[in-house]
């Protein structure tokens, strides 16, 4: 294994410590500590798996990155779709916003965002596969250049 491959997988692994962090974050200022544990004990497969693509996608990126640097440049990185996990991750429990941003007219989208939790963890995760597949293909295609 190479210092550029476990550099890595150290960067994506970082990534999605910082996104679950972020999670944990979002939630316990928003509703408190113990809302967020029981929010994760319910969906803790689709939050590990979202953080896990997102990861993923650092990884394969950072690893990208550095097989183009090694090559003095040649070619062009693509950006990461990685920002939907959180994005997803955040927005399954937004409806709770409700309790601080009352005034703000926010009850229209906290209730969409409500009715709709299952269905946005869904769209982060394929949005995670599509990413992970698209840099993918990019470090395939550059490695066969």
């Amino acid at each position: 294994m190479t210092r550029s491959s476990i550099m890595a997988i150290l960067y994506g692994v970082f990534a999605g410590v910082v996104l679950l962090g972020a999670y944990f974050g979002v939630l316990t200022l928003v509703s408190g500590w113990s809302f967020a544990q029981s929010q994760f004990a319910q969906f803790w497969y689709f939050i590990v798996s979202l953080a896990a693509g997102f990861g993923i996608q650092i990884g394969l990126y950072s690893y990208l990155r550095n097989v183009v640097a090694s090559r003095h440049g040649e070619g062009k990185v693509v950006g990461v779709t990685g920002v939907t996990s959180a994005a997803a991750m955040v927005s399954c429990c937004a409806h709770y916003l409700v309790n601080i941003l009352p005034i703000l007219g926010a009850v229209g989208i906290v209730t969409f965002v409500a009715q709709y939790q299952i269905e946005l963890f869904w769209v982060g995760t394929l949005f995670n596969l599509g990413g992970i597949a698209y840099i993918t293909s990019r470090i395939t295609k550059f490695q066969h250049a």
